[in-house]
């Protein structure tokens, strides 16, 4: 449904109800000129039968039923960057949501990026542990729409599926226990949406449990052919402990690798200080460290280095949340000296108040 503005303060955007939510449209295109000058024509030849205020009357409700009618003359204006307002100024009322900033900086296409895609499931992984109740009623729309979207491509393509499954596990705890808690106001919505969105977490869960990797018949070069050097330096380019052992499970020679000291210890330099490994010091049998025992053992205390393809980034210098490939207005001299990475948890960071 357009909105035409009477008062000329008004910025005049027009905004159009979509699945994702309300999105701004440009106020004119050329195809809507063209309409809108036929439309002047057409009320400039009936001046002599309608008094001008009839004919304006009868121009403005042509012109909102040629918008709505011309879907095709329609073009979205969506930033794929966000103002982080903290505070009220006189200029602007309110202060940046987080379900705004969730709705604005277009999760459903970063998750078809490879490179994003991890990101953007940990981002919701940790929504569904605290913040939740903090997401308006259409950001919550919008979270169930693109988990939708990222269950789909991993029955599709099988691509991490662990890492969905965890989410999922999340998610489903803590609407058992917000489902509970109902008569306290803690969600949006009626109570039978939520149990409806419970019983589709089941249903996605149990399609995971149930999936099946498809095996790919290729008769050209293969893992197992690769050179011991090569194989062992791909399991040192890993840096989560679990896809390390999912690796070690392909062949036996991946096993006998995947049990190296010297790439659990390695691993264990990575993520955690030293000061932390000493303190939980694991020996073997044989009087040496289990290094493998020490990451799951040190996991529990204390929290793992977060790598990510690609992630939000933030500007100093304008405020503005963007992917860093998407860009956004900068007004410094040197933009890429006010960059700074946003991981899933400084996000979540910047939006409590």
């Amino acid at each position: 449904m357009p909105f035409l503005g009477q008062d000329w303060r008004s910025p005049g955007w027009r905004w159009v109800k979509t699945e994702d939510g309300w999105k701004r449209c440009e106020p004119f295109s050329p195809a809507l000129e063209e309409g809108n000058n036929q439309l002047n024509d057409i009320s400039h030849t009936n001046e002599e039968v309608y008094s001008t205020e009839d004919c304006e009357f009868a121009a403005k409700k042509r012109k909102k039923d040629h918008f709505r009618n011309n879907t095709d003359s329609q073009c979205f204006y969506r930033e794929k960057w966000i103002y982080v307002h903290k505070e009220s100024t006189r200029e602007r009322h309110g202060y940046c949501t987080l379900g705004e900033a969730f709705n604005r900086l277009d999760f459903s296409s970063a998750i078809q990026d490879i490179r994003r895609f991890n990101y953007v499931v940990k981002l919701l992984q940790l929504i569904a542990k605290s913040q939740l109740t903090s997401l308006s009623g259409a950001a919550q729309k919008n979270y169930f729409n693109i988990l939708d979207k990222i269950v789909q491509k991993v029955m599709e393509d099988q691509y991490n599926p662990r890492l969905i499954k965890d989410l999922l596990q999340d998610l489903s705890s803590t609407l058992c226990i917000l489902i509970r808690g109902v008569g306290k106001s803690v969600l949006v919505g009626n109570i039978n949406i939520w149990i409806c969105r419970l019983e589709t977490i089941l249903l996605w869960q149990q399609q995971l449990k149930n999936l099946q990797m498809n095996k790919q018949v290729n008769n050209g070069l293969t893992l197992s052919d690769l050179p011991l050097h090569m194989l062992n330096n791909i399991l040192y380019r890993f840096s989560d402990g679990w896809d390390i052992i999912t690796l070690g499970q392909v062949t036996p020679t991946l096993y006998m690798l995947s049990e190296d000291r010297q790439l659990w210890k390695k691993l264990c330099q990575y993520h955690f200080a030293e000061k932390q490994f000493c303190r939980h010091l694991i020996p073997s049998e044989k009087g040496h460290i289990d290094w493998k025992l020490m990451y799951f053992a040190l996991q529990k205390y204390y929290p793992i280095k977060e790598q990510y393809g690609d992630t939000l980034h933030f500007c100093r210098h304008c405020s503005i949340l963007f992917w860093k490939d998407t860009g956004h207005p900068c007004t410094a001299s040197d933009p890429n000296t006010c960059l700074m990475p946003v991981s899933p948890q400084h996000f979540i960071d910047l939006f409590k108040f």
